[in-house]
């Protein structure tokens, strides 16, 4: 007979995520799970799919453009004309263009609908920043995509409004969301069914071998129960091309950047997958085609990041990093932000040494071909504007 599943609240849910993903942050202090104990998933399935020549890790496997420049963040504002040139530094370094133009047409092309994938989750103290999403849009309209093909993402739409990537800040740009409700705080339709519902694509899921039950103040934020994740039609149906905006921030003593970003950021029911399969989920799901085949380019917000307390927002650790990480992979990306975030917390004498079990995300998703976790075969090229 099967164990009843545990019922997880949305305040127990929250609580959690804003104490730093407390659940993971404990996992990280045993021993590593066999992988015959981990719950199955329909990860060969994902496998399969034959790769084409965008597939990650992209144009440019195992290659980050760490640019840093002193003066780009003042107090906790990011300073939009110097984030402009380190965008435009790192992406003429990476692809070794000799023009800002031709640099973005080796992953996009004017006719491409372009997928802003951000994280607003923290609120507006840790979220992708907007000075970096406006100064990507005009590097891209310079591209020639029109505004009306860019689409600004993640999973929850009302989030992406609270810390500011509304339609008045980015006229004539898409912000769109799986997780939604009406004008009246609402998730449900006059019908009693979920808006979010009419945003998932039921073809394509990540199924994973647990399962909770939600009540119901926390269903409308996972979508639906079960041991289906499905992915949002956003990544599936409306964007050709997805550039992925994480914002640097540990997870216990590992981080959420690239991979996470993408994962938990695409598919629903996602509090079920934390505890057992943080790691895997991570890894599994930017395997399948919808992300795997569309995700052309990272680049990781770095110029504010936190190192403690994430994936919240603790303004006693936010502080500002001065950098952006850019490249087509996000493995090699990861394991460079994931250095960044160790030192710190190294320095700040959060913790005496490395964790093997914080890189457990990256290691698979090297396995799977997503990209280079192995610092000595990342091409690591940092460039100091000032």
């Amino acid at each position: 007979m099967k164990k009843r599943p545990e019922v997880w609240s949305r305040r127990e849910f929250c609580r959690i995520a804003a104490q730093g993903a407390a659940g993971f942050s404990l996992s990280l202090t045993l021993p590593v799970t066999a992988a015959t104990d981990k719950p199955a998933t329909n990860i060969k399935q994902a496998l399969q799919f034959p790769r084409t020549s965008q597939s990650l890790p992209g144009k440019y496997p195992g290659k980050v453009v760490e640019v840093v420049h002193s003066q780009s963040v003042q107090g906790l504002t990011p300073q939009t004309e110097i984030v402009q040139w380190m965008l435009e530094k790192a992406l003429l370094e990476l692809t070794r263009s000799t023009s800002l133009v031709r640099a973005w047409r080796q992953f996009i092309s004017p006719d491409d609908v372009v997928g802003l994938k951000v994280n607003p989750v923290a609120g507006k103290l840790l979220s992708t920043s907007r000075e970096l999403v406006q100064v990507v849009i005009r590097q891209l309209e310079l591209a020639g995509v029109p505004r009306s093909n860019i689409i600004i993402w993640d999973r929850r739409e009302f989030e992406l409004h609270e810390v500011g990537f509304t339609a008045r800040n980015f006229p004539g740009v898409t912000i769109l969301g799986t997780e939604r409700k009406d004008a009246s705080g609402s998730f449900y339709d006059a019908d009693g069914r979920l808006y979010s519902e009419a945003m998932i694509d039921p073809e394509w899921y990540y199924y994973a071998d647990c399962q909770m039950k939600y009540d119901s103040e926390t269903l409308p934020y996972m979508v639906n129960e079960g041991k289906y994740s499905y992915f949002t039609r956003i990544v599936t149906r409306k964007v050709t091309k997805i550039i992925n905006l994480p914002i640097l921030k540990n997870a216990g003593s590992s981080i959420t950047l690239c991979l996470k970003n993408l994962a938990y950021g695409s598919i629903t029911n996602t509090a079920r997958l934390h505890k057992q399969l943080w790691s895997e989920t991570s890894a599994h799901v930017p395997c399948f085609p919808p992300l795997r085949d569309k995700v052309v380019l990272n680049i990781a917000d770095a110029l504010i990041g936190c190192y403690q307390d994430g994936p919240g927002a603790n303004p006693n650790y936010i502080v500002p990093f001065h950098r952006l990480l850019v490249g087509t992979d996000p493995v090699a990306v990861d394991q460079i932000g994931y250095q960044l975030i160790l030192q710190k917390r190294m320095k700040e004498k959060i913790q005496e040494k490395e964790s093997p079990r914080a890189r457990r995300f990256l290691t698979l998703a090297h396995q799977y071909g997503l990209g280079e976790c192995r610092p000595e075969k990342i091409q690591h090229q940092i460039v100091h504007l000032g």
